[in-house]
């Protein structure tokens, strides 16, 4: 017998008796891919599902802040085109026209007259 067929053997018998078990290498893996899942993907969809509510209830009248950071009090929504007109300025009357995904959040009334007031 040939030294490479005595060592091929010997690394068979091995491999037969101390292999890890399938399980063993697999759970790893899935342990991995449901945190991945749960500390990034389902908190993500979370706060995409939380934003598209948000626009969804958009309505006149309602304070909003921009991406941009852009303050202003909606005018008008257009969801047909995907249009939000924001008036900017109240004393001129300044008003500019943003898409509906650029508008970031809606400021409560009540905390901003409770802020005022403090």
């Amino acid at each position: 017998m040939e030294l490479g067929q005595l060592v091929g053997w010997i690394l068979l018998a091995q491999g037969a008796d101390g292999a890890p078990s399938l399980m063993r290498m697999v759970f790893p893996m899935v342990a991995i891919g449901f945190l991945f899942y749960f500390m990034l993907i389902r908190p993500e969809r979370q706060k995409q599902a939380s934003h598209q509510r948000l626009l969804a209830n958009l309505k006149k009248n309602d304070r909003v802040v921009t991406i941009g950071g852009i303050r202003g009090i909606v005018s008008n929504v257009n969801k047909e085109i995907d249009e939000v007109v924001v008036n900017v300025d109240e004393s001129t009357g300044t008003k500019i026209r943003v898409s509906l995904q650029s508008i970031s959040r809606v400021e409560n009334r009540e905390s901003k007259e409770n802020a005022t007031k403090t």
